[in-house]
């Protein structure tokens, strides 16, 4: 999978095809795709012809290896992918602050480049904190553990952002690292969550945002 987001990174997907098995996908609504498609081209966030060939985007349940994916020969319809393979990215390619960190499919989990939120209760007050997803690989459910991967988790922590830790549509853990935290430590909170596919206007915002950072660098 390659994003057609315009970026100065010099990393390619190469043999990974974890995003391919790992994130979900729903079936969407042509019209606002294309809308979408327009607003992002007039923001610069994608080429004029990013949407040539394109078939709809179709159900595919997270950690399930997609029906068009072939093992050490990629996607079968590369040139007709549909729009949230073509507009998704994970932030390892983007080279959004994960220098250290090593090809998704070696270590075994996809950073989103997609923020998600999470609601907290601590009894007293309910706050609601944007956090980056980390999508893990279920045959090295505790890759996420990694020390360089927990360092860019504090750093995330540090601008008052948590991680959502997902291993499938349903079980994820939420990890603040001690920057976010109340008594400077690390927390972690078990969580059942709904399989949240990323919208056209999710896809949007998010890498309006991923842009603004690599600008702001």
């Amino acid at each position: 999978m390659t994003v057609v987001f315009q970026s100065e990174t010099k990393r390619h997907c190469g043999d990974c095809q974890l995003c391919c098995r790992l994130l979900p996908m729903k079936s969407g609504t042509k019209a606002k795709v294309e809308r979408t498609l327009d607003n992002m081209i007039a923001a610069g966030l994608a080429q004029k012809n990013a949407g040539a060939n394109m078939i709809d985007d179709f159900d595919k349940p997270a950690g399930q290896r997609c029906k068009y994916q072939r093992h050490h020969k990629g996607c079968t319809i590369y040139v007709n992918r549909p729009f949230g393979c073509r507009m998704w990215s994970c932030r390892w390619l983007l080279g959004d602050d994960t220098a250290e960190l090593s090809r998704p499919d070696r270590v075994g989990y996809v950073i989103d480049a997609m923020p998600d939120f999470v609601t907290l209760n601590d009894g007293a007050e309910q706050r609601t904190v944007q956090v980056v997803q980390i999508w893990v690989d279920q045959t090295n459910p505790e890759a996420w553990r990694e020390p360089k991967l927990l360092a860019f988790i504090e750093r995330r922590a540090k601008e008052g952002i948590g991680a959502l830790v997902r291993r499938n549509h349903r079980d994820a853990v939420a990890v603040f690292g001690p920057g976010i935290s109340h008594d400077g430590q690390w927390h972690y909170v078990e969580s059942g969550t709904n399989e949240e596919p990323h919208t056209e206007q999710t896809l949007f915002e998010g890498l309006q945002r991923a842009k603004q950072e690599r600008e702001k660098a």
